[in-house]
């Protein structure tokens, strides 16, 4: 059976090798996706084999492009073992895919460098705000969680950014923030100090945090009117006429287990549960946090005009 995985390697092969121990000789081919290209590398892939499948199961980091292979019709409808209140956001109406195992996109903060947190930014609206040029930070917005994070932004319903308004404003972001690799990499700067802060994901974030640098984690867009802090899932799916399906079908069922949450839970990644009966609550507490409603299908279907526009702006 063959895995095409885009969650981490070091949080993700301990779990596939625990499941191929307990799956009676079952081998699971694991192909990663590679830093340069994060998620798009495999879902090219998949989009180039629609006509032979080599892949059966997509592990996916995040959920933009996973939904962008649904519309397009390459994922299988199955029946997943989940209980009938798993968040509507976080599930396909029509069964192609999961979401588990979230993380949260928050902004960074160098508490040297800000030593007073009624300084801190609060919004990630804050990265076009020329009190912060060239301070502040994002990962470069084509790829990743960025590149979901952007799109949701540039389709919400919020007055602050929708249509022209977001096309202005990430004009503004381009010209005013530190544009770098990655979210590891906006995470390293801000600890280093070489940033006052930064838009990254709650598992960078942690880590530096845990590492003892001298950073704090602020969850964005929390203040009335605004549109709360994104979360981003893990999300499922077999691939459709999938070689494999019978393994493919016990594998995805195995990973989108409680269990293996938990397991993302409690580890490094330090992600938040989605199962509703998770007993394995977040590391990074967060009860109070208002999650961001966010119509994810809508933001997969805007993905190319706000690719070309990000392209555009940011550059190749």
């Amino acid at each position: 059976m063959v895995l095409y995985c885009a969650a981490d390697r070091e949080y993700s092969a301990p779990i596939l090798d625990a499941y191929e121990r307990a799956a009676d000789g079952t081998q699971v081919v694991r192909q990663f996706d590679v830093e340069a290209s994060k998620t798009l590398g495999l879902v090219t892939r998949i989009e180039q084999e629609a006509s032979t499948p080599k892949s059966d199961v997509f592990w996916n980091n995040e959920i933009l492009h996973t939904i962008r292979l649904q519309q397009k019709g390459l994922l299988a409808p199955r029946k997943w073992p989940i209980p009938d209140n798993w968040p509507k956001n976080y599930r396909a109406s029509d069964g192609t895919w999961v979401g588990f195992a979230a993380r949260a996109r928050v902004l960074l903060v160098n508490t040297e460098r800000l030593k007073d947190s009624d300084s801190w930014p609060r919004s990630v609206t804050e990265l076009a705000d020329d009190r912060w040029s060239k301070k502040c930070g994002l990962a470069y917005p084509i790829y990743g969680t960025t590149a979901t994070h952007m799109t949701v932004l540039a389709t919400h319903p919020n007055a602050l950014l929708n249509g022209q308004v977001w096309d202005t404003w990430i004009r503004d972001v381009a010209s005013n923030a530190i544009v770098l690799a990655g979210n590891k990499q906006v995470a390293l700067s801000v600890a280093a100090g070489d940033l006052d802060w930064g838009l990254t994901d709650t598992d960078d974030a942690m880590i530096e945090m845990e590492s003892g640098k001298p950073v704090g984690i602020v969850f964005p867009d929390q203040l009335d009117g605004y549109f709360g802090s994104v979360f981003i899932p893990n999300t499922l799916a077999v691939v459709k006429r999938s070689p494999h399906p019978i393994a493919a079908a016990s594998l995805a069922d195995h990973l989108v287990s409680e269990k293996v949450e938990s397991r993302l839970t409690m580890s490094s990644s330090a992600h938040f549960p989605l199962w509703p009966t998770a007993s394995q609550p977040a590391r990074l507490q967060a009860d109070a946090v208002r999650w961001a409603e966010v119509d994810f299908e809508k933001a997969a279907r805007e993905w190319e005009r706000v690719r070309d526009t990000l392209l555009e702006v940011f550059g190749k």
